[in-house]
């Protein structure tokens, strides 16, 4: 099968007529990747439990992982729901359109393909123009997990889309980079709590301002589920991302902290790689690694986050044979980053 088709749009202005042309694909059960401000997504008519299947065989993606329903209003994400609490209007409000997914029981309308045969249904209003105007022109919720093979890199530019998914999509819209740069944070809201299944760059702690004085507490859920997990049997997830290993390159891995020094000299000398085959993402340290390739990444999470699927995917695309990444910071606003590079190495 040949690639896909590459259409490029202004990220602000997006052309409509590229945008109704990839509107009907999607209506007529077709996939298309678009880019959100999160990463870009491989998106499919979420009511249409074929069009659905299609994301899953195109991912390699298992039927225990949920994908996430994308709308262009409050009114559409109501629409998916049965229930939708006081706490849901706050946070939909603070956050949306943004990097926030809100888990809530599903109205009998949307197909458990889009669900993992669950009574809950993901769903987020994206910050992007043309996200929002592809699902203002397709007239559906879209269901749109990230646009690449399963538990690996996730794509934060067209290109990198095209490299893992270009021969089994339909068409790719190229709005640029995502200005985010990892997946959104999830919250089920459906219990009396608000429970982070997936955190992101919305923060425990930006939730918590937002239902201050609700009765409403945030806390983090811990649960995983192995990515080789057999397909049909594994419990379902609430959420995506729950995978222990995800987010990973072709690359080993390796995390370490500032004072690792002897320990990364001589885990090195015992891999024996040769120079060339090894890339270090380094934050602040002052760590050396003598003929290996560094790249500088920022010290703060919103740049760190932006920048750093783009670093794994040159890194893969250079031949690494091993990353080593500097451990972030222990602290609430790294929290989505430290899940992605926990899970990356596995």
């Amino acid at each position: 099968m040949a690639d896909a088709p590459l259409l490029r749009l202004d990220p602000n202005n997006p052309d409509p007529v590229v945008v109704e042309h990839a509107a009907a694909l999607l209506r007529r059960g077709g996939l298309v990747a678009f880019p959100t401000e999160t990463v870009y997504g491989l998106g499919a008519n979420a009511l249409d439990p074929d069009a659905v299947a299609a994301i899953y065989a195109a991912k390699g993606r298992p039927a225990w992982n949920p994908v996430i329903a994308h709308v262009p209003d409050v009114a559409a994400a109501r629409a998916l729901t049965r229930h939708w609490p006081a706490a849901a209007d706050r946070l939909a409000a603070a956050f949306w359109p943004g990097p926030l997914t809100l888990v809530l029981p599903k109205a009998a309308h949307v197909p458990d393909a889009a669900t993992a045969g669950l009574d809950a249904v993901a769903v987020r209003i994206p910050a992007h123009p043309v996200a929002l105007a592809l699902l203002r022109a397709a007239g559906v919720p879209i269901a749109a997990p990230s646009a690449n093979r399963f538990t690996q890199v996730s794509p934060t530019t067209a290109q990198h889309v095209q490299a893992s998914l270009g021969d089994r999509v339909g068409l790719i819209l190229d709005g640029g980079p995502s200005s985010v740069g990892i997946e959104s944070t999830v919250v089920d809201l459906g219990g009396p709590d608000a429970v982070i299944l997936r955190p992101g760059m919305i923060t425990a702690a930006d939730l918590e301002l937002a239902l201050r004085g609700s009765g409403v507490v945030v806390r983090t859920a811990t649960a995983t589920v192995s990515h080789d997990a057999p397909h049909a049997s594994a419990v379902a997830q609430r959420s995506p991302g729950m995978a222990d290993r995800h987010y990973a390159p072709r690359a080993d891995v390796w995390l370490f902290d500032a004072a690792q020094q002897p320990e990364i000299d001589a885990a090195l000398a015992a891999r024996g790689d040769h120079a060339g085959t090894v890339t270090a993402l380094l934050r602040t340290t002052t760590l050396s690694l003598p003929d290996r390739a560094s790249v500088r990444m920022p010290d703060d999470p919103t740049s760190y986050a932006r920048a750093l699927y783009a670093a794994l995917h040159t890194a893969d695309a250079g031949g690494a044979a091993l990353i080593v990444i500097e451990r972030p910071p222990a602290d609430d606003q790294w929290a989505g980053l430290r899940d992605r590079l926990t899970r990356a190495a596995r």
